[in-house]
């Protein structure tokens, strides 16, 4: 009996000295949340996709039916977003924690005086996708060909915002395009309705253009006539940035193995994206990452996925103040927080 009750305390001792030591290791943001631990309370996130539910954002979808999210910590529920001024405004009030936005119409909204209280922690694509997306018959092939047309987009799309800039130095006049306001689910019926002439959109769409349109798609990237500019940037406010970087770091790492595991396997990522959107149009989507790969790749040779270059966010700034689109001063450390920036 002695040597039964000294092996119960001993197991007590034991049990009482286990629960100390997990209790004491959840509840502050010092990365030392026991990733995947059936005890530990998930922190609950909202995300939202750059622009709707298309291929070329699924891979927020993978990351969390692949468990990366949760692996990290996180319950993350994900929402449609609506172009770069969307996601911003959703960010900043708080509405959201996370969301891409394109990192040129994140610098036009910021020096614009439109947006403030946000940084940028990741790169999504090295290069921008930017561009009018069209279809055959509608006389357009060169960018002096929108001339007198109609376009649509949402007013905050950086296709829309970036416009000013990408006519000045293409050659053409601004101000003989018309804007109408559109929706990111329903600008790729809008142009197969023939009720506009072309629509803002991102190269990787050009599939799911061709798709709803029935047409062959024409497209005029951004990049041809502005090169140099990063595509989508992964966001946060300023607030939680400053408060929370252990979770930024973490929420950035699981964002991006999903990114990296959906363009190594896009045909599932596309199914994943399917089982969560109904509208998803698996074989569009599983072709807009895969056109979307080589945006996403890093210039450096063994460099990380999401990196982001000061010199070459500085290069994109002067570009953009040459054109009287950006005031003078502004530097990259004023949207860009490169202590959570993954390192190359």
């Amino acid at each position: 009996m002695p040597m039964n009750r000294l092996a119960r305390t001993v197991a007590a001792v034991a049990l009482t000295t286990l629960l100390a030591l997990v209790s004491g290791c959840g509840g502050s943001d010092s990365g030392t949340a026991a990733a995947g631990a059936e005890s530990t309370t998930l922190e609950k996130v909202t995300y939202l996709t750059s622009f709707g539910n298309f291929g070329r954002d699924a891979y927020a979808w993978v990351a969390k039916d692949k468990g990366f999210f949760k692996e990290a910590g996180f319950d993350v529920e994900i929402k449609p977003g609506q172009g770069t001024g969307g996601v911003i405004a959703a960010v900043v009030s708080g509405q959201a924690q996370f969301g891409p936005i394109d990192l040129t119409g994140g610098l036009l909204q910021m020096g614009g005086g439109q947006a403030k209280d946000f940084v940028a922690v990741a790169a999504i694509q090295q290069r921008t996708m930017a561009a009018i997306a069209t279809t055959e018959g509608k006389g357009i092939a060169a960018p002096k060909d929108l001339e007198g047309k109609r376009l649509a987009d949402t007013p905050g799309s950086v296709v829309r915002n970036l416009f000013p800039t990408y006519a000045r130095l293409a050659g053409m006049d601004a101000g003989k395009v018309t804007w109408v306001n559109g929706d990111a689910q329903t600008l790729m019926g809008t142009l197969a309705s023939g009720s506009v002439d072309g629509i803002g959109q991102f190269v990787v769409g050009k599939p799911t253009v061709e798709a709803v349109t029935k047409k062959k798609a024409v497209l005029l990237p951004y990049s041809d006539v502005i090169p140099d500019l990063y595509g989508n940037v992964l966001i946060t406010s300023t607030k939680t940035a400053e408060q929370k970087p252990e979770t930024v770091k973490r929420f950035t790492t699981a964002l991006l193995k999903g990114l990296e595991y959906s363009l190594a396997n896009s045909k599932e990522a596309a199914e994943i994206l399917k089982r969560n959107v109904d509208a998803t149009n698996p074989a569009a989507a599983a072709a807009e990452l895969d056109l979307m790969a080589a945006y996403v790749a890093p210039g450096g040779s063994g460099s990380a996925i999401g990196t982001l270059d000061s010199g070459r966010v500085a290069k994109s700034i002067a570009i953009l103040q040459d054109a009287g689109a950006l005031p003078q001063g502004m530097t990259p450390e004023q949207i860009i927080d490169f202590d959570l920036v993954p390192k190359a």
